[in-house]
């Protein structure tokens, strides 16, 4: 969700977005101007600014009425090419990468009467990029990066922009405690939130819950100097503590984060955010009646082949996406904890499903689907009382579809990803992922580790006409680091957007809930309200 842009000139393609941002109560919209500028609209844009709103105007050369306007004059102009940007210091950067790469023109900003926040090197002299002009209430930002739709986007550059165009809401030096209930065993999620808070600028590890006192010495040894509680009634009254992560199973998620959000803590819900559309309702109110944040961990948002397709998607290779089919699972013995067992997790639908359902809806914009039916299967390990297999299938108002798979009974794996496209389809297959190493006494020893750990190896084939069809192979995205984690600080602390919106949890728990009700009636469809 970003501020409203409204382009005010046609000689570029729209990249307007109505999403209201966080900052909309400050009655600041953002105007978008591409090309030679009029007098008539620089002193509109002008007005506009004097009022409270943000312009952001893509430099042009040759254009005195625009060089007035921004104060900012080009330079020279080069070509399309990578470049490096790098980020002025202040708190519009904090948490942000100093210098990032950007395949862009480039626009060179000669001599300026504003204030530079961005410069490129260029042979070696470091040229102003990107300026902002204070203009009464509002702004006035300058861009050299001429591919505003590429700066917009970047994983970088875009939240440094929409920083810039409203002001901070929180303090940069602040520091936020951050406990987890359920810590787990060693190397679970207590001990990924643990590493990941203590890591992320702006975060703290501040406090541990669970039943076990063996685990809680651990959590001790992993963390020294953490506050240690034996339940989440102990923890609301630890004033260390801003943000909870509740790592339980999933039946317990929201009687506990209703009772953290009563409490007047932050709370982060493991996925499934819960069980029940009801439950995933109450949460919502919950956390507005007592003005806390809520969101759920759906960490695989930030997967590095995910990424990569929703780029893919994003940026129209395979043309409008029409049917996307997901699959996770091989031929093996379902685990022996709770995840396997229905009263306690919900079923097998709610486990990889939280996963796929929230990335395809992610991947088709965050609309929900209009229809679910499950097939499910119970064939082959009758000790779980979890399905031995399931597809999800789903559909939209205009037929797009989708289908999400897992099977325990799959000696053959399909595809990760299968996506369809009027210009194309894409396919990602599992690979093995397997240690192996000689050691002096023991010989020859190797670990097969889970094949969904590994990013899949993406690759399109599209249409180019007569016949002819294009081959592709797409690079997985960089690696993130703690995104989830570093975005809820930068929300927090920052007024940043937060990635993972609770209502766009709760439509998933809606599905999930669709789907597992389904296969339990043996696949009848079930059509989820219209919202409209």
């Amino acid at each position: 969700m970003h501020p409203p842009r409204t382009e005010t000139a046609d000689l570029a393609p729209a990249a307007t977005t109505t999403d209201p941002a966080p900052g909309a109560a400050l009655g600041a919209p953002v105007l978008v101007h591409r090309g030679t500028m009029q007098p008539d609209e620089a002193d509109r844009l002008r007005t506009a600014a004097a009022a409270g709103a943000t312009v952001i105007v893509v430099a042009e050369p040759d254009d005195p009425v625009g060089a007035e306007l921004t104060g900012c004059r080009v330079d020279e102009s080069l070509p399309r090419t990578e470049w490096f940007v790098t980020l002025a210091s202040g708190p519009a950067a904090a948490r942000l990468d100093a210098e990032v790469p950007i395949t862009t023109a480039l626009r060179l900003l000669g001599p300026i009467e504003a204030d530079t926040v961005a410069t490129t090197s260029v042979r070696f002299r470091h040229h102003p990029t990107l300026a902002v002009r204070p203009v009464g209430e509002g702004r006035i930002i300058t861009s050299g990066v001429v591919d505003l739709t590429a700066l917009e986007t970047h994983h970088t550059l875009g939240p440094y922009l929409r920083r810039l165009e409203r002001p901070a809401t929180g303090a940069a030096a602040d520091t936020l405690g951050v406990a987890v209930v359920g810590y787990g065993p060693f190397g679970g999620m207590g001990y990924l939130h643990g590493l990941a808070a203590t890591e992320t600028e702006g975060m703290r590890f501040a406090a541990a819950v669970d039943t076990s006192a063996e685990r809680l010495a651990a959590a001790e040894r992993d963390f020294p100097g953490i506050n240690l509680h034996q339940d989440a009634t102990s923890l609301g009254a630890d004033d260390s503590v801003d943000i909870v992560i509740v790592a339980t199973p999933p039946v317990m998620h929201a009687p506990i984060g209703l009772e953290l959000l009563r409490a007047g803590k932050h709370v982060v819900v493991e996925k499934p955010m819960c069980l029940t559309t009801a439950d995933a309702d109450e949460m919502l109110a919950t956390a507005t009646a007592h003005d806390r944040v809520l969101t759920v961990h759906q960490s695989r948002r930030w997967d590095r082949d995910v990424l990569a397709l929703r780029r893919t998607i994003d940026d129209g290779l395979l043309g409008e996406v029409f049917n996307i089919e997901t699959f996770v699972g091989g031929f093996e013995h379902p685990c022996r904890a709770w995840h396997s067992e229905e009263t306690v997790s919900g079923g097998a639908v709610y486990d990889w499903g939280s996963h796929h359902i929230d990335w395809i809806l992610r991947f088709y914009g965050g609309e929900r689907p209009r229809r679910v039916m499950t097939s499910a299967h119970t064939r082959v390990w009758l000790d779980s009382s979890n399905a031995d297999q399931l597809a999800v299938w789903m559909q939209w108002d205009d037929g797009r579809e989708a289908t999400f798979r897992q099977s325990d009974i799959a000696a053959i794996r399909r595809p990760k990803f299968y996506v369809q496209g009027t210009q194309g389809t894409l396919e990602g297959w599992y690979r093995p992922l397997r240690d192996e190493r000689v050691e002096p006494g023991r010989g020859h020893l190797d670990r097969w580790h889970h094949h969904a750990e590994a990013p899949v190896e993406l690759r399109a084939r599209t249409y180019a006409g007569d016949g002819v069809l294009l081959d592709h192979s797409i690079p997985t995205a960089p690696h993130p680091g703690w995104g989830f984690h570093r975005n809820l600080a930068d929300h927090l602390l920052l007024g940043e957007d937060l990635a993972v919106a609770p209502e766009q949890s709760r439509d998933v728990v809606e599905v999930l809930e669709a789907a597992h009700r389904s296969g339990h009636e043996g696949g009848s469809v079930i059509d989820l309200p219209d919202r409209r």
